[in-house]
This record gives structure tokens, C-alpha cells and sequence, in this order.
């Protein structure tokens, strides 16, 4: 965002102290609090389903979350001088959580299993009208995105060295996707989408802020309905990449969820084919796929060597954490 979008604050009913930039927004100090001001690139009906979803996680009791702040007018988003759409939400303030404190981790952990509880919200799942999609539903369309590149690859002429790399290393995490695939299909009854439940969407170190007055998730845009297992395997994944798939981190941090909200059956088979599955090479080579491939950052190349490096250490940690 850029200083002029800031004009759109004086559709709000609070005082501006002062701004500061922050990654992707503008950190506002009113007469009433902390704000933050975003572009948002959903679609209204998600505004309005949101502002509910948050009113509600409050009203069951977690109150560590933000909150939407409505115009003067009433309204949940506002234009700005060259018609991106705003919003403006409490800011609990704070620094993001670190991977490297343990502590931080085990309450964030926690804090999630609170929050999950609270979005169990059956009544406002009936009316939201959000299709809740199963994990059978997402790995086929992640597959169909894979079959393009691999095809897209075989056709293409001269390749660069990250493009032969891709190729040398693709058979092996394709044939994982289809195998993980399959037998999600064979458990599709077990895993079918939740219902009545949502989740978070991106919980992850840089949605937990932490301050003196304990600590907050914030970034709910990507909520959805479904099984709230993606959110905690999400926030392990994180960690767990950059703790070379620590087994008995992961379990620690399980037992934690757990003392807060019981983890069911289904619930490990979830987490365990969402570990198994090759998302993260699945981002790479979509990602790839979707860009333009004149130019391709040496970061894509760093990426893929580093997750063919820790594949070794991930299969020992799947095998060391869930026993089917």
C-alpha cells in the first residue's frame, strides 16, 4: 500500500495520531486504538461473512482476535484515490511469533486449539453459503496443475538449469502425489470435508502476535469451512522445515493441541497425508508454470534443492510421528 491510500481513513470515525508502514499495510495510532489498514481482493459476501465469524469467535469466549471496523457510513471496505478496495481492522500490536522460541511455539499451539473450538459454529456454517472442500477435492486439482508442468516440461525444447533440474527430480514426487492421492480416495468417508467447523486459513508465525498483553491472531481473510486440521499442519510444516522434521517437536507440539482439543482418528489421518502429500513441490512447480519463465530467480532453484535434500528426513519424520 502507498501514503495516498491512507485518505481513505477519513471515512472512519477515529482521530489519526500517526501511520507507519508496515509489510503489505499501514499501522495506524487513533483515539481509539491500534488500526491496520489493507487492500483486500476478496469478494464482499466473504466481508460480511467475516465480521460475523469474528463477532461470534468472541462471543464463544476467544477474544484474542481482530476485529473489523465499519465506515462511518456503515460500510466493511472503502476506495481509496485509485480504487483498490480497503478495510480497516483492530491491531492487537506486538511482534510476530519466532520459530525459535519454544515457548512461543507451544502457545501458539495452544492458542489455536482455543480458537478452533471457538469456530466450531455449526448455525453460521448452514447459512454461509461456502462450499467446504474435502482433501480428496484439493489433491486432485493440485494433481491435474501437476500433470500441465510435467507435460509442459517433456514438450519444451532448450531448458534452463533449474527446468532440467525440475524434470530430473519430478517422476519421484509425482508418483507420491498419486500414491498419497489414492489413498485418500480409499479413506475419502473418514476425510470428508468437515462440517460446521471453520478454520483460520493462513495460521501460521506471522499471524500470532505477540505483546505484554498476552497473544493474538490476526490475517483472518483466508477463513474457510472445513477441517481445521490445515491450520495446524500449516503452522508445524513452518516450523518443522526449518527444524530439518523434528519428530519429537512435532509431538510435543500435538500433545499440546491436544490438552486443549482432543485430536480424533480422523484427525491424524488428515495431518498425516497433509505431511505426505508434496505440497511443497507442488507450489514450486506451479509457481513456475504460472510466471514468466524468460527470467526464473535463483530462489526457485534454491528451494527445490533444499526439499530434495530434506526429503530423507521428512519420510523419517512421517515414520517416526504416525502410525497407520
Amino acid at each position: 500500500m502507498n501514503d495516498r491510500s491512507v485518505s481513505v481513513l477519513e471515512n472512519y470515525d477515529f482521530e489519526i495520531i500517526r501511520t507507519q508502514k508496515s509489510r503489505n499495510a499501514i499501522l495506524c495510532e487513533t483515539n481509539k486504538g491500534w488500526m491496520i489498514l489493507k487492500e483486500y481482493r476478496g469478494q464482499r459476501f466473504r466481508l460480511e461473512l467475516l465480521e460475523k465469524l469474528l463477532e461470534e469467535i468472541a462471543d464463544s469466549g476467544f477474544e484474542r482476535a481482530e476485529r473489523l471496523v465499519r465506515t462511518r457510513e456503515g460500510e466493511l471496505s472503502c476506495q481509496d484515490q485509485e480504487q483498490t478496495t480497503c478495510i480497516v481492522k483492530t491491531w492487537p500490536g506486538g511482534r510476530e511469533c519466532s520459530l525459535k522460541d519454544g515457548q512461543e511455539c507451544r502457545t501458539s499451539t495452544a492458542m489455536l486449539a482455543c480458537l478452533h473450538k471457538a469456530m466450531s459454529l455449526p448455525k453460521l456454517a448452514g447459512q454461509s453459503g461456502l462450499h467446504a472442500q474435502g482433501l480428496l477435492e484439493e489433491y486432485e486439482k493440485r494433481n491435474r496443475e501437476l500433470r500441465r508442468v510435467r507435460r509442459f516440461l517433456r514438450e519444451k525444447g532448450q531448458k534452463t538449469a533449474f527446468e532440467i533440474y525440475l524434470q530430473q527430480n519430478f517422476d519421484g514426487f509425482w508418483e507420491e502425489a498419486l500414491r498419497v492421492t489414492e489413498e485418500v480416495r480409499s479413506y475419502r468417508e473418514v476425510l470428508g470435508a468437515a462440517q460446521g467447523t471453520f478454520f483460520h486459513g493462513d495460521f501460521q508465525h506471522h499471524n500470532v502476535l505477540f505483546s505484554p498483553g498476552g497473544a493474538s491472531v490476526v490475517n483472518f481473510e483466508k477463513f474457510g469451512l472445513g477441517c481445521q486440521m490445515r491450520d495446524l499442519y500449516l503452522f508445524l510444516r513452518k516450523l518443522l522445515e526449518k527444524t530439518n522434521w523434528s519428530a519429537p517437536l512435532a509431538r510435543g507440539l500435538l500433545d499440546v493441541y491436544g490438552k486443549e482439543k482432543k485430536l480424533t482418528a480422523p484427525d491424524f489421518l488428515q495431518l498425516y497425508y497433509r505431511f505426505a502429500y508434496p505440497e511443497k513441490f507442488w507450489k514450486i512447480a506451479n509457481f513456475y508454470y504460472n510466471t514468466g519463465k524468460a527470467w526464473i530467480p535463483g530462489r526457485n532453484m534454491e528451494k527445490l534443492q533444499k526439499l530434495v535434500d530434506l526429503q530423507k528426513a521428512k519420510n523419517a519424520f512421517l515414520e517416526q510421528t504416525f502410525s497407520l
